[in-house]
């Protein structure tokens, strides 16, 4: 057999680990909550994704076969309340977690994952709603994912929170909401969202504004007006992707390809 030459090889593309994974599924529970920067961010780092819409009635599925990680969005309904998919997602996730998939949820995802693993989900002590500060934990495992920024600006918008699940660590906090984000193993379950895009927030704000501070009705020390949401819009999502970055980058090394 004859052998390449250095022309031929330096010509030859390098293969692409990529390629060869099967999509991330990242389960959608509403239409106007889907994968925003974190759909971005996977695009740039070449991991193939697929929407699996719950909301539309697509099935979850009942294996792990073809699942290298998953994702899970947010939604407006509570992991308590009575729907078709909580409890086979729940199962799901507890393959998942045992298998040493990582598994990342934003706000209502996190919930669920900590719900699946054991721990309630109840009323928070707060409404959120807005740009809000949350506090990095100092703690190795904190570090490993959120760096030596010791708080972030983050999105919130939520009136439920977790408990930790056993065996998490917390690394992300604030005096409203103390439970912000919490790690267990190469998972990481959020109560904010960080996978906000211009686009997200012209939908919620425009959706939601019912629940946005009106003057002197306001909703909570802790619920914005659209005004105060949108006032410094592309400087607060710069810094909000930068933080997603940080954590997004450590999520996906730990990805089955």
């Amino acid at each position: 057999m004859r052998e390449r030459s250095a022309l031929e090889c330096a010509l030859t593309p390098a293969p692409n680990p990529a390629a060869r994974m099967q999509p991330i599924p990242i389960f959608r529970f509403s239409r106007t909550e889907g994968p925003g920067y974190f759909a971005d961010f996977l695009d740039r780092h070449q991991v193939p994704w697929r929407i699996v819409a719950l909301d539309a009635g697509e099935p979850v599925p009942e294996s792990l076969a073809g699942i290298g990680g998953i994702g899970m969005m947010g939604g407006p309904m509570s992991v308590n309340d009575d729907l078709p998919w909580v409890q086979p997602m729940e199962a799901l996730l507890r393959q998942a977690v045992a298998a040493d998939l990582p598994v990342i949820g934003h706000c209502l995802g996190g919930q669920l994952l900590a719900r699946a693993l054991g721990a309630p989900v109840t009323r928070a002590p707060n409404v959120e709603i807005g740009w809000h500060e949350v506090k990095v934990e100092a703690t190795p495992v904190a570090r490993e994912w959120l760096g030596d920024v010791p708080t972030y600006r983050t999105f919130e918008w939520h009136n439920e929170s977790f408990a930790l699940p056993p065996g998490a660590t917390r690394v992300l906090t604030n005096a409203a909401c103390p439970n912000q984000a919490y790690v267990l193993g190469k998972s990481i379950g959020l109560q904010c969202h960080i996978e906000m895009t211009r686009e997200l927030v012209r939908i919620w704000v425009h959706d939601g504004v019912g629940e946005l501070s009106c003057g002197a009705e306001r909703s909570g020390p802790h619920v914005q007006s659209t005004a105060e949401i949108t006032a410094d819009l592309d400087a607060d999502l710069a810094r909000l992707n930068a933080m997603a970055d940080r954590i997004y980058s450590r999520w996906i090394a730990g990805l089955v390809r």
